[in-house]
């Protein structure tokens, strides 16, 4: 009878937000042993579980009515969403508890450094991540909270959160500057202020929102931003209480929808009201929404362009071709037709335009494997997308950073979770 050796495995309990995340990530570590480990990879979209800190930055509030207020929130009926205008009854995305999202709990023993940064260096190294550039959650939808100074104030008071107790501490993490987008004279403040700041990257505006992108008041800004030579991002979300929405009655049809809604308004009145004219060197980038609609908008324009070109005179050339001058990131990302993804990553230039991002540790995260098993990219194009156009972007050094993969399963925890 044929002897076989015991394999090397050990069972984990069941995957819950209590899960260490090296075990929850260990796949995404052997793919990385596998075939990518070399690679400089950049992950431009990640997500601090802010509610898990609010406490701390409600306490960084300036405005001592407000901070006060929340502390009060913090306590009592708000916890966690002090403030924010989150509506708890419309959480869906995790089903009832049936999907993981964002709700990061695993024990951590090491009190040296912030519980956040202790968690991220785990999923960084799980995943072979040189660099993580980190996202809010929670404040994604602020933009659609009826007090534009509570937007202004919490935004502040997250910005020296990450920049006073996070980035400092891990050079691999990097951040964008959150801007209240509803105040323009804020906005300008923060970008003075914070602009030249180590670790922080560029600036993000959360694109759930209805302010016009394109509107006089934010020239000022946008001249500001352009002459940091750092890109500005918009970051796309969901909002239940945008009326066309309130049609939807599930979150499937929301995330279908929403998340590409917002950035192809703000988009739409980039290009239209003829801003990459105006602001030639400022670097666009648009995450969250995925690749599908890309080339869907590019023809769209395109199109009414070409028909009607006295309602854009300041356009000098097709909106498509400054949309492929544009940067996107890749999740999440559509695989269920990969020529249609292919001719997508064609007409977007995706070899030097698009950026790899995970998202995690939301539910719909994507490993680096999502980009590494496409087959109708060269090795050149997995490189550059994975890493290398995000260190051209953002001006990253490109030594390595990460430990290797195999030293990562190896040192995974001894004991199930």
């Amino acid at each position: 009878m044929t002897e076989h050796s015991i394999p090397n495995f050990r069972e984990i309990g069941e995957i819950t937000g209590s899960t260490d995340s090296r075990d929850v990530l260990a796949h995404a570590t052997k793919q990385a042993a596998r075939n990518f480990d070399d690679y400089l990879i950049v992950d431009v979209d990640a997500h601090v579980s802010e509610d898990h800190f609010w406490s701390e930055i409600i306490d960084l509030i300036d405005n001592d009515v407000l901070r006060q207020i929340g502390q009060h929130q913090v306590k009592g009926f708000g916890g966690q969403n002090a403030l924010l205008n989150i509506s708890p009854g419309l959480s869906l995305q995790s089903v009832g508890g049936r999907i993981g999202h964002q709700g990061r709990r695993e024990p951590v023993s090491d009190d040296s450094v912030h519980r956040f940064i202790s968690t991220a260096r785990r999923s960084m190294d799980a995943m072979g991540l040189d660099y993580q550039v980190v996202f809010p959650s929670a404040m994604l939808l602020l933009g659609m909270h009826p007090q534009d100074e509570i937007e202004v104030a919490l935004a502040k008071a997250f910005n020296r959160w990450m920049i006073e107790r996070i980035l400092p501490i891990d050079s691999r993490m990097k951040g964008l500057l959150y801007l209240p987008f509803n105040t323009p004279e804020a906005c300008e403040e923060l970008v003075e202020r914070y602009g030249d700041t180590e670790g922080i990257i560029g600036f993000t505006v959360c694109s759930t929102r209805n302010k016009p992108v394109h509107h006089d008041c934010y020239m000022r800004l946008y001249s500001m931003i352009q002459e940091l030579d750092k890109p500005l991002a918009f970051h796309s979300g969901y909002h239940w209480g945008d009326p066309s929405f309130a049609q939807l009655n599930r979150f499937l049809s929301m995330h279908a929808l929403s998340f590409t809604h917002y950035n192809q308004i703000h988009l739409t009145n980039w290009i239209v009201n003829a801003m990459p004219e105006r602001f030639p060197k400022l670097n666009m980038l648009w995450v969250e929404s995925g690749l599908a609609w890309i080339p869907f908008l590019m023809q769209r324009l395109d199109h009414e362009v070409l028909m009607r070109p006295s309602e854009a005179p300041g356009l000098k050339r097709l909106p498509s071709e400054y949309m492929r001058e544009m940067y996107y990131t890749s999740q999440p990302l559509e695989r269920t037709n990969m020529k249609l993804l292919e001719a997508t990553m064609e007409a977007m230039n995706a070899e030097t335009q698009l950026l790899y991002s995970s998202d995690w540790p939301h539910w719909d995260w994507d490993s680096p494997a999502t980009i590494d098993s496409l087959p109708f990219l060269s090795e050149q194009a997995k490189r550059n997308i994975l890493g290398l156009n995000a260190a051209r972007l953002f001006k990253l050094d490109t030594t390595r950073r990460k430990p290797l993969a195999e030293d990562v399963l190896a040192n995974r925890p001894k004991t199930a979770s």
